[in-house]
């Protein structure tokens, strides 16, 4: 049995004044897994992360999550502008040694890293942060809808990519794409409204 990555156990939890998003919740995820979170807007998708990464505490029940790294929907959002990705990659990366190796993967030249977030298109940089994210060497991945800013042909290249990695890692993947999440998941969870 490959290693457990994650533990939610009877989760509990709702923003003040609104109806609870999680009651009695659990989910565990395997290494070598991939599980992909389907549900409208408003379903608890992105609070679900939240909880993960421990910004937002439960009200109830445990969560227990080994090394994780996330994928954020919004690029440029997760780049401060005014410095290198490559500077940025390097302050959280646990190891530069697959660099070269994963931007060829990646179909990212190298010259991009010396650029500022606005000096690139949207697609490279959501690359930079798939890049990013795996050079942190997570157990865990965390993707809200890691392809929405890629053309149809890259995403699927980087999920194919992503897959390549189940190894060593698990997969949490958020999207609205279910014909994506039919063909790469071994789970898939619908949140409802």
């Amino acid at each position: 049995m490959n290693e457990e990555i994650l533990a939610i156990d009877h989760l509990h939890f709702g923003y003040p004044h609104a109806r609870l998003l999680y009651e009695d919740f659990s989910l565990h995820l395997h290494q070598g897994e991939v599980m992909c979170v389907l549900g409208a807007s408003g379903s608890g998708k992105s609070t679900l992360f939240e909880l993960i990464t421990g910004n937002l505490s439960p009200q109830n029940g445990t969560i227990k999550a080994a090394k994780l790294s996330q994928i954020f929907q919004d690029p440029y959002t997760s780049f401060h502008p005014t410095y290198t990705i490559l500077n940025q990659i390097k302050d959280v990366a646990s190891s530069m040694n697959k660099l070269e190796e994963l931007c060829k993967a990646l179909d990212l030249d190298l010259s991009l890293l010396f650029k500022k977030s606005h000096e690139l298109s949207g697609g490279q940089l959501q690359r930079c942060s798939i890049l990013r994210a795996l050079l942190m060497e997570p157990k865990l991945l965390l993707a809200d809808e890691p392809t929405s800013a890629l053309d149809n042909i890259t995403g699927l290249h980087v999920m194919k990519l992503l897959m390549q990695f189940l190894g060593d890692i698990g997969i949490l993947l958020i999207t609205h794409d279910k014909d994506l999440a039919t063909w790469c998941a071994n789970r898939i969870m619908t949140l409802k409204s």
